[in-house]
């Protein structure tokens, strides 16, 4: 989900994934031996495609772009997220009156 939601801003390559991951979140730390294989799970399901490009390094990289499947399966699971937090939520914190 935090691929799919990063590539809403536009295609990208592998290590910029990961440096915007943990930059927006300011706590994760992204593995490439980790980020990879999702990488190529998201395309076998359709959700991303990628193609060459070069780097602003100038070096030659592959860039993951989001699909309308993509965009169709990030919503549904961020509709499915918001949900299982709020019910995590309503546990962790129970109102004054349930107490």
């Amino acid at each position: 989900m935090l691929v799919l939601r990063t590539l809403v801003w536009g295609p990208t390559h592998g290590h910029g994934l990961a440096q915007a991951i943990e930059r927006v979140s300011a706590d994760l730390r992204i593995d490439h031996g980790s980020l990879y294989p999702a990488l190529q799970r998201l395309q076998q399901e359709g959700w991303i495609v990628s193609e060459w490009g070069t780097s602003e390094n100038n070096r030659r990289a592959k860039y993951y772009k989001l699909t309308a499947a993509g965009r169709r399966h990030l919503h549904a699971e961020s509709t499915r997220w918001d949900r299982l937090v709020a019910a995590i939520g309503r546990i962790m914190r129970p109102a004054v009156s349930e107490k």
